[in-house]
Formats: C-alpha cells, sequence, structure tokens
C-alpha cells in the first residue's frame, strides 16, 4: 500500500501583506520538506490573507497575488504545494477563490472555488466568481480533490458528487473559518459528513490569526472515511501537521480524461526513500471558557501587533468588565506593555478604587491615577448658563464618562498606546454605554462577550487557587457604573441572567415579542429590552471593533439599518 505523507501548514497571515505572507510560506514549505512531505498544503487565501473585502476591487492587489504565487513556484522545489490566492480573468474583469497546485517549480493548476459563502461575515458574493470545474490531482497511484472551504459545507453540491463518482482517495481542503465559541465541533461534523459520504480521507487546513473583529482558530483536521478524526493540529498558534495515510492503491478509476467539468494533473512524487512512519496526533480539546479565553487574547494580540501597536493602555474601575479585559491584554501582550488608568470621580467607593489597585498589582502593570472630580466641577461651571436650572439628570452621567475618555485618549496620543475599551455585548446592546466616552477607544476587547460570561471567565482566569489574579470582591460586587450616588446596574436594567438570555433569542436566534415571551419571559420586559436594543443601533455603529465569539456579533453578523420601524407583535398585546 502507498503511504501518502501530507503537511498541513497551519499560518497566521495578514491581510495585504503579501510579502510577508509569502516568506512564511516559504518557511513552512522548507519545514515540510525537510518532513518528508510528498505534498503541503496551506490555507484559503493565504498569501493575500483572509478576508481581503475591498482590496479585490483593486488590479493591482490581484496582480501582485498573482506574481507572488509565479515567484512561489520558482523558489519551492522538491514539494508539491496546494495554496490559496486570489485569482483573476483581467480581460473579463473576474476575481476568483482560487487554490494554486505547485510542483518542481511550476504552477501546474488553479482550482477556483466553486460554492462562495453569502451569509454572516462572509461577502464571497460579492468579489469572486464561482469556479466552474473540480480539480483533480494524480500523486503515486493515490487520486486527490482539490477542495475550498464551503465546497464540503454544502451537502450534494458538485465537489462531493465529483469526488464520489471520481473515487479521489483523499480530499484536501483549505479554509478560513472564523472561530466562535464551539466551531470545531461544528467543522468536525461537516467534514466527518464529507468523508463518509464521499468514502475519502478529508485534509482540512484552517487559517489562524486574527484579523480585526474575526478571529481564526486554527485546528487542522484529518478525518478517515469513516469520519474519525485521526489529527488535529493545536488550536490559537501556529503548527505543521504531518500526517501519513496509508491507502490501498488506485484501481479502477474512472477515465478522467472523459469527465465533463473535471480538470486533473499529474504530479511527480518527492522524497523516495522509505519514510519512517508518523504517528497521527490529536491535541488536546479545549473546554468552552478556554477556547474563547485563548480567543480574546488572540484577537487582541494580532489586532495590536498587524497594526503596529507595541502598548495598550485601558481604564480600570474596580469593575469585572474592565478586570478581566486587564487580564486579556496582559496574556496577550505582555504585563509590560499594558497601563491601566483609575480615574476616581467623588462617586468612586474606596473598595473599587482598592480593587483597581490590587488588580494592577496582581498582574504587574503600570497604575496612573488621574481623579476627574475636580475637571468635572469646572465643566459643570461653565456649563451652569447653558444647562439652566433643573435637577442633574443623563448628562452629568455621561459627561463623567466623556471626561474619562478624554483622558484615555489624551495619553493614546502622548504615548502612542492604543486604548482598549472594556463594555460588554450586554451593555453594548441595549446602550448601557457613553459615545465619547466608555465607548472611546481603539480597540474593544470584550465587545461580544455577554454579561454572564464575563463572570464566568472571571472565574476562569481565578482558576489558580493559589493566586486570584481577580479580586473576589470584584466579581462578588454588584456591578455598578458609579456615575451617581449608590447606582447599580440593575436600576436601569433586569438582572443579567434574566437579560442576557433575551438578547441572545431577540438578537442571535431572531426571535420576535411574541416568540420570546412563550419562552417565560415578562412580557413589559421583553418589550423595554427589544426597544432599547433597536434605537442603540447607532451607538453601535460608532464603536470600535472588537472580538467575534458569539455566532452572531454586532457588525460582521448582525446588520440592521439605524433608521428601522419594524416591531413585529408591538401593536398587540402579549
Amino acid at each position: 500500500m502507498p503511504i501518502l505523507r501530507i503537511a498541513q501548514a497551519q499560518i497566521n497571515p495578514t491581510v495585504g501583506d503579501i510579502s510577508a505572507n509569502l516568506a512564511m510560506i516559504y518557511e513552512q514549505a522548507r519545514s515540510a520538506k525537510a518532513a518528508g512531505a510528498h505534498l503541503v498544503t496551506f490555507p484559503e487565501l493565504a498569501v493575500t490573507g483572509y478576508p481581503p473585502e475591498d482590496l479585490l476591487i483593486k488590479p493591482r492587489f490581484l496582480a501582485d497575488s498573482r506574481a507572488a504565487v509565479r515567484e512561489l513556484a520558482k523558489s519551492c522545489t522538491g514539494i508539491n504545494m496546494v495554496v490559496g490566492f486570489a485569482d483573476a480573468d483581467p480581460e473579463r474583469g473576474l476575481c476568483y477563490n482560487a487554490a494554486a497546485v505547485i510542483s518542481q517549480g511550476e504552477v501546474v493548476a488553479v482550482y477556483r472555488k466553486k460554492e462562495l459563502p453569502n451569509y454572516g461575515v462572509f461577502d464571497e458574493m460579492r468579489y469572486f466568481t464561482p469556479g466552474t470545474d473540480c480539480l483533480l490531482l494524480e500523486l503515486d497511484q493515490v487520486r486527490l480533490m482539490v477542495t475550498i472551504c464551503e465546497d464540503v459545507w454544502v451537502e450534494g453540491d458538485d465537489c462531493e458528487i465529483c469526488a464520489l463518482r471520481q473515487k479521489a482517495q483523499v480530499v484536501l481542503n483549505l479554509s478560513a473559518s472564523p472561530f466562535h465559541a464551539a466551531k470545531l465541533d461544528i467543522r468536525k461534523d461537516i467534514v466527518a459528513r464529507f468523508a463518509k459520504g464521499t468514502g475519502a480521507y478529508v485534509c482540512y487546513n484552517n487559517m489562524l490569526g486574527g484579523q480585526d473583529e474575526l478571529v481564526f482558530d486554527g485546528g487542522c483536521l484529518v478525518v478517515s472515511p469513516q469520519g474519525e478524526t485521526l489529527a488535529c493540529a493545536p488550536r490559537f498558534e501556529p503548527s505543521l501537521q504531518v500526517v501519513d495515510l496509508e491507502l490501498p492503491p488506485a484501481v479502477e478509476l474512472p477515465d478522467l480524461d472523459d469527465a465533463p467539468g473535471v480538470t486533473s494533473v499529474h504530479l511527480p512524487l518527492p522524497c523516495p526513500e522509505p519514510l519512517r512512519p508518523k504517528a497521527p496526533y490529536c491535541a488536546t480539546e479545549m473546554g468552552f471558557l478556554a477556547e474563547t479565553y485563548e480567543a480574546l487574547v488572540l484577537g487582541t494580540r494580532d489586532y495590536m501587533g498587524k497594526n503596529g501597536f507595541k502598548r495598550a493602555v485601558l481604564g480600570l474601575s474596580g469593575g469585572i468588565d474592565s478586570a478581566l479585559a486587564a487580564c486579556i491584554a496582559v496574556d496577550a501582550l505582555g504585563a509590560e506593555n499594558v497601563t491601566g488608568v483609575t480615574m476616581p470621580s467623588q462617586f468612586t467607593s474606596n473598595e473599587t478604587r482598592g480593587d483597581a489597585e490590587l488588580l494592577a498589582a496582581n498582574l504587574g502593570i503600570k497604575l496612573i491615577t488621574v481623579p476627574v472630580a475636580h475637571i468635572y466641577h469646572i465643566y459643570l461651571d461653565e456649563m451652569k448658563e447653558a444647562f439652566g436650572p433643573g435637577p442633574a439628570g443623563v448628562e452629568h452621567e455621561n459627561l463623567q464618562a466623556r471626561i474619562r475618555g478624554n483622558i484615555l485618549m489624551a495619553l493614546s496620543n502622548r504615548f502612542g498606546w492604543l486604548v482598549l475599551t472594556t463594555g460588554n455585548k450586554s451593555e453594548t446592546a441595549v446602550g448601557y454605554c457613553t459615545l465619547y466616552g466608555d465607548m472611546a477607544g481603539g480597540f474593544a476587547v470584550i465587545k461580544d462577550v455577554p454579561k454572564t460570561l464575563v463572570y464566568e471567565l472571571s472565574a476562569f482566569v481565578n482558576r489558580n487557587p493559589k493566586r486570584k489574579l481577580i479580586p473576589v470582591s470584584t466579581i462578588e460586587r454588584p456591578p455598578s457604573a458609579e456615575l451617581r450616588p449608590d447606582q447599580k446596574d440593575s436600576d436601569s436594567l433586569p438582572p443579567y441572567e434574566v437579560l442576557d438570555p433575551i438578547l441572545q433569542a431577540y438578537v442571535e436566534n431572531d426571535l420576535v415579542l411574541d416568540e420570546i415571551v412563550a419562552l417565560g419571559y415578562d412580557s413589559a420586559t421583553v418589550r423595554e429590552i427589544i426597544r432599547l436594543v433597536d434605537i442603540n443601533e447607532y451607538k453601535r455603529r460608532q464603536a470600535p471593533p472588537g472580538i467575534k465569539i458569539t455566532p452572531k456579533a454586532f457588525g460582521r453578523d448582525r446588520r440592521l439599518p439605524i433608521t428601522n420601524h419594524y416591531r413585529p407583535g408591538f401593536g398587540t398585546k402579549s
């Protein structure tokens, strides 16, 4: 039986940095060659990074992508490669999500993705034209098929039918599947279904790294024809996964010369020396909280690093949201690159101020104190005539938040630090946040993390029984913005244990008023939460980008008009 050694390079490219991405591909190709691999795969659009968005509209960008693949072919010999890139037909003005097959210093074939996703975070129909032909490779009596991401997600599509009819023994899939919690299980199910349906091994190579709001967690898979996961690369870190597939010789295969819609290429077999078998490796599976936390760390690290920021600054209120954001920042950047700022007012309790100081000490980060009470009173004195008579309202609360935002942005301007905001998904959903105040900054670390999950992740951070990084009092204290005397979040919002499930039903599951009430929630409460979500779309449009960790994040996934009067069920009793 022939043994086919396949390497999967799990790399972290940067969108648009074609030269750096190419250097990364060179390095991994050399490592795969040294490991005795017959063939190495790279993720979807590895040359350009994913998603390139409107860069794909620029003819020069497409020309550079194609030129990079030709240069790659000249420089990498002695191993067969399949690498994702953006292809084009300049004469017809068409763009393709493609995979180049490289062998013996040449691009010997190009496969163009057939199934283009156009949902959630994906806009591929905006840019790409679907391919028309399937691509099969013949390598030492083994028949392989090249696919790209969605090609294996659509049940019964052309790729699945072709793999079955043409008796492909191995399906190579180049992917850029972004993370949300529990996504790996979904991928395994999809790949296993395709493998069992076609009777082929599936080598699924997923991208790694943060790109704006998206995180790609890697986790390359090799799945048997029986749907069993044979190998799974570590997630959230670069990896070169090398797997030996012991395959029966291909016999009585259909003649590809007469197969319509199928292109075939014969590849040489490098490394003729006998190979020592490589035992398959499955990385330890991560739990829900661990994978979510690692996604937040990787997303923060890559957003900072890929955009040229070395240090971050964030406000430390003594509350749980800023505490969790600070922990993520330290794990992403190192304590020496994170600065906390405490900005006490006359409403700040000694407990929260003490917790901010204790957190900074536990994390080993620098802490700056800038009191805001004096600045706040100067504002009030100067605004007295404009405000006129009457009791203080929300303008007094928001003024404090905006003073704090100004201070953080001033430090950012002075030292070149990126301001990390600390608002969570629950607050962002209902508008319990201040434009140009606590929303002011460059990156929203926990923007897609519901408040109840903030508590769970904080407990996860504190899992070391010998040292609690986040003060226990921070976790146990009732949450408060501390912008007026004795203020509590519960003064304005239902308990988060009630709020978050309603938000999930409305925002992520697209249920409407009567459907949510039917789940057992109070009609008036549901009505008010829906109203708050809808009227605060304008705030979310002005929020900084943040890491997607749920199936439906604001901005990337959920896109609703600001001016929107659609309220199903609001005109009837519920």
